[in-house]
């Protein structure tokens, strides 16, 4: 395994700043948003695709760093009611995947999205109740109707532009957040759709990380580094869902952090472990999304945990037999 960083941590500082960053701390990889939620700020796909000029400039600084771009990522919302808003997500998305065959990269990541309950909605609409009787309606009309449909184009565009991995982060408030309907999506799209395994999302929904590792196992194609706390006090008034705003830490139930803040290193170690016997031997990517810790700091502290628990020689025979 190789550990690398994904970039929006360094939204405020140029690319050859974020690159410096990187090597200083040791880093083997980087993960660069270029559509959609992540945002372009280092990487514009669209841009990129147009500019053949600016594009190998941009191939030219990954190598030179010394570094390798362990996914491009358009995490957004592809099957969003809104014509404008979708659109504007599948062309991102798509030219990600173009741009990721020109980048000689292998996976993209992303979100599976979700519609919304009928044609004539405005919003998204994520489903998580079986009653009353109108929820599994909607359900299987979103994925019959919108989910497979983009879905099976997607992964069909994928491979004809040479692209081997399309990487959903499950996520709730998409239609794939956890294994059963990652694994759904997988079954009726096909193996260009695997999971970018994120803990973070899995911690505070109560699945326990290694069995869901070892439920994917085979179809994990890259891998975030985020923790959660979780407040047992808040969880056990109000429960796990909660829509109170992020910076609302001390009301939530819970919250992300960096590794080794949320879960102690015997967790991770685990983790790191399960991704092993499930032969993922890619990227741990480092994404910091925790407001009690400074990036630059939060950074450092996560590489230097990770450094000590990362698994990156191969598995030796069982000579003791």
């Amino acid at each position: 395994m190789k550990l690398g960083v994904f970039n929006p941590i360094f939204y405020d500082r140029t690319f050859d700043q974020c690159l410096e960053s990187c090597k200083k701390l040791g880093l083997d990889a980087i993960e660069i948003g270029c559509a959609n939620y992540p945002g372009t700020t280092h990487c514009d796909a669209e841009k990129l695709l147009a500019n053949p000029d600016e594009l190998s400039t941009f191939k030219k600084k990954i190598e030179d760093s010394g570094l390798f771009i362990s996914a491009l990522s358009c995490h957004g919302n592809p099957l969003h009611p809104s014509a404008q808003f979708s659109e504007a997500h599948r062309r991102g998305q798509r030219s990600a995947i173009v741009l990721a065959a020109k980048l000689g990269v292998d996976r993209v990541n992303a979100f599976s999205g979700c519609p919304g309950d009928s044609d004539s909605s405005k919003y998204p609409n994520w489903v998580t109740s079986a009653w009353p009787e109108d929820y599994p309606k909607i359900l299987e009309w979103q994925w019959k109707e919108k989910v497979i449909p983009f879905w099976q184009n997607e992964a069909e565009f994928a491979e004809k532009n040479g692209l081997q991995k399309i990487c959903i982060e499950m996520h709730p408030g998409f239609v794939a957040y956890n294994p059963e309907t990652l694994l759904k999506l997988r079954e009726n799209a096909g193996k260009v759709i695997g999971a970018n395994f994120d803990p973070s999302h899995m911690f505070w929904q109560g699945i326990d990380p290694c069995v869901a590792i070892r439920e994917l196992s085979g179809c994990i194609y890259h891998f975030h580094a985020k923790d959660t706390h979780l407040d047992s006090r808040n969880i056990s008034t109000n429960g796990v869902l909660d829509t109170k705003s992020s910076s609302l830490l001390r009301q939530r139930s819970w919250y992300f952090r960096t590794v080794g803040y949320g879960h102690d290193a015997i967790v991770w170690r685990d983790i790191m472990s399960a991704l092993r016997l499930a032969e993922y031997d890619h990227v741990v990517s480092i994404e910091h999304e925790d407001s009690l810790l400074s990036r630059d700091e939060g950074l450092k502290k996560a590489v230097e945990f990770l450094r000590q628990l990362l698994i990156t020689e191969p598995p030796s025979r069982a000579w003791w037999t």
